[in-house]
């Protein structure tokens, strides 16, 4: 029998992910799947539990929990020689890489689509030796974003960020950055570099709305506005799926990015705190197995 494994987190979902884990392993059993339960503990453990079923040659790999979690075991299932299938029940805050595969975004829904589900591949990131699914953003924004604690998100959900994001906005804190890419380098002041594998930031799903998830580019976006008038104007053009537009915005497509900062910075990597700069970053190109549902609705 195909070897499946379970990777949880138990506070995620307002802390419900115990409660959906007896419905996931019954459903990927039906699937002609023996499973294995890991539960996640603390920092890494995820990433520990995915390496470890690519060792194990496990067949598939399912992971329940926030963009943090799923962040996780994409690192450990990264560049290994062995790639299970992954698919995932996304029970975070904002979930933007379940909206941009079209997994549910309501639990039960997701864990009924697994039966139904086809195979995709999705490109993933790498920045120094970490890897990302979803976005890295650099800027004081972004570095108060990723200190949002759990409490706040549970509590707040989607509003515990922008409180945050509002408060580095009123700082109205620029920095020095270059950046060299495929085709050139760009200099200048910024308020706050988005690099975007997927159309959803933020459960904005029209930041990109060309990028795909097996495009194989990093799509980066160089906000120079600075101050509450500015960030209102590049907002409103976010939500109309317009922000490359803005005069205070540059978008380049590119491969691969190398970033140095004025002063040292903290990249939010897929909503928590990841390495500072400078970074080296590049797309990976199809690089994972993904089962998504076959129909997409109710996204």
């Amino acid at each position: 029998m195909k070897k499946a494994v379970l990777i949880y987190n138990p506070s995620s979902g307002k802390e419900l992910a115990s409660e959906y884990k007896d419905r996931v392993v019954e459903v990927v059993t039906s699937m002609q799947y023996e499973v294995e339960v890991k539960e996640t503990q603390g920092p890494k453990d995820a990433t520990r539990f995915a390496a470890q079923a690519c060792e194990q040659r496990v067949d598939f790999v399912i992971g329940m929990g926030g963009d943090g979690t799923i962040n996780e075991i994409v690192n450990g299932l990264a560049e290994q020689q062995h790639m299970p299938l992954f698919s995932f029940i996304p029970l975070g805050t904002v979930n933007d890489f379940a909206r941009a595969l079209g997994i549910p975004l309501d639990p039960e829904e997701a864990i009924e689509a697994l039966k139904v589900g086809k195979e995709q591949r999705a490109d993933i990131g790498k920045l120094g030796n970490d890897y990302f699914m979803n976005i890295v953003a650099i800027g004081e924004i972004a570095s108060k974003v990723a200190d949002t604690s759990i409490e706040s998100k549970t509590r707040l959900g989607p509003l515990a960020y922008l409180l945050e994001g509002t408060k580095a906005i009123l700082q109205d804190n620029e920095v020095s950055m270059k950046i060299s890419y495929d085709e050139g380098e760009w200099e200048g002041d910024i308020t706050l570099v988005l690099i975007a594998l997927t159309n959803s930031v933020g459960g904005f799903e029209r930041l990109a709305p060309d990028a795909e998830v097996d495009d194989g580019f990093l799509h980066v976006f160089i906000i120079h506005e600075s101050g509450i008038p500015g960030f209102l104007r590049v907002g409103t053009k976010l939500l109309q799926g317009k922000i490359a537009e803005d005069d205070g915005v540059d978008y380049i497509r590119t491969k691969k990015v190398h970033i140095e900062t004025s002063q040292e910075l903290f990249c939010n990597v897929d909503g928590d705190e990841g390495t500072c700069t400078p970074v080296d970053i590049q797309v990976l190109a199809q690089h994972l197995r993904v089962l998504v549902p076959e129909k997409l609705e109710n996204n």
